[in-house]
């Protein structure tokens, strides 16, 4: 399993204090089955932890996800900040997973080359 965020949750994830391991636990999770919220179209929502809080008051974060192969994390936000994503944004993010799902390792060596998406390391 591949893991990746893109340049914008990259930034979101810095000024929030949003570390990588807590990526690769948010992950490990929906390996396992335990998805916050399927959204649909390789699309979920998955929660992160607020430092010294837990998931439950922290943030959310939309993940492209498609099980065994690849998650990339493209947005967050603080849940005292927005409750959910709407309708246009949810169709925006179901085509862009559609998009990026499918980058065979060609395409993901020149995004990663171009600065669109860094891999996120996560133990075994």
């Amino acid at each position: 399993m591949r893991v990746f965020k893109t340049k914008p949750f990259s930034r979101f994830s810095l000024h929030e204090g949003i570390d990588d391991a807590l990526l690769c636990a948010a992950v490990k999770r929906a390996e396992n089955g335990l998805v916050d919220a399927d959204l649909g179209g390789g699309v979920i929502k998955q929660r992160l932890p607020r430092e010294g809080q837990g998931r439950s008051g922290g943030f959310r974060s939309i993940v492209l996800f498609r099980q065994g192969k690849r998650a990339i994390f493209v947005y967050g936000f603080a849940k005292n900040q927005r409750e959910t994503i709407g309708r246009p944004e949810l169709k925006a993010f179901r085509h862009l997973a559609k998009v990026m799902l499918s980058f065979d390792d060609r395409a993901l060596k020149a995004a990663m080359a171009n600065g669109t998406i860094c891999e996120v390391m996560c133990d075994g």
